[in-house]
């Protein structure tokens, strides 16, 4: 991983941290966290989940892990941002306690091979210097049989693509145009555009490439769901996004 683009990284989203977790607070009383439940668990292999290790990478504000913490599981959550993490202790309330928070760079795990029955994350791929070594590293920490489920989009295509430009544009006047908040405008979102510009994700053809990638590396079988979005967003988000449709992504060792 490039230590410059590394470094990019974590210092935009160390900058991010209060304003991404306030967002992340939000999300948890949209009334949305079932279906994204509903969304990880069809996923999983059928094991009892007191039983079950489940790792969170890129947790962020600690969304994902709340909602596995909610249901009974007892994820480990990595980020390789502190204040991230202590924003996602702080989130997890009562359950954090079911959680164990690492400080971890996701292409290099401090897990033993095979010790994980599930991979999660969510909107941390296209943030990836180099995919490919993630993906393996994924692979390593995974028992046989055991799953990675990806949440993503093509959030930044629009800035190699013309027409990925248009409708990204587009997006940003039907948000105008029916009164409700732009989630582009962000802090410091130039910064974020100025280090998109130099992530690989940021120019391919996703989830097609994911999955060549995956499968090349080693992962028995992928299988992608593109209309994810239609289960898990809200109607302010399907708008906000509409040139961006999130994607589901399942590999299995």
């Amino acid at each position: 991983m490039s230590e410059e683009i590394l470094r990019s990284i974590i210092n935009y989203w160390t900058a991010r941290a209060a304003s991404y977790s306030e967002l992340n607070r939000e999300e948890l009383g949209w009334g949305m966290c079932e279906r994204w439940l509903s969304s990880m668990e069809s996923q999983f292999p059928d094991k009892p989940k007191e039983e079950m290790r489940v790792l969170d990478i890129g947790t962020g504000p600690g969304f994902m892990a709340i909602l596995l913490a909610q249901a009974g599981y007892s994820p480990d959550a990595v980020d390789c941002t502190a204040g991230m993490l202590a924003e996602a202790k702080k989130n997890a309330s009562e359950y954090s306690d079911r959680i164990r928070f690492h400080l971890m760079n996701a292409d290099a795990l401090d897990f033993a091979d095979a010790t994980f029955d599930v991979i999660v994350s969510r909107n941390l791929t296209w943030n990836l210097p180099d995919p490919c070594i993630c993906y393996a590293e994924w692979l390593r920490v995974l028992k046989p049989g055991g799953r990675v489920v990806i949440f993503d989009a093509n959030w930044y295509r629009y800035l190699f693509d013309d027409d990925a430009r248009m409708e990204y544009d587009r997006d940003r006047d039907e948000v105008a145009r029916e009164a409700l908040r732009d989630f582009n405008l962000v802090p410091n979102f130039e910064v974020m555009e100025d280090i998109a510009r130099s992530l690989p994700m940021s120019k391919k053809h996703r989830p097609y490439w994911d999955r060549d990638k995956m499968l090349e590396t080693g992962y028995g079988h992928v299988d992608i769901c593109e209309d994810i979005w239609k289960e898990v967003w809200t109607a302010e988000e399907k708008t906000n996004y509409a040139s961006t449709p999130m994607f589901r992504i399942t590999g299995i060792k």
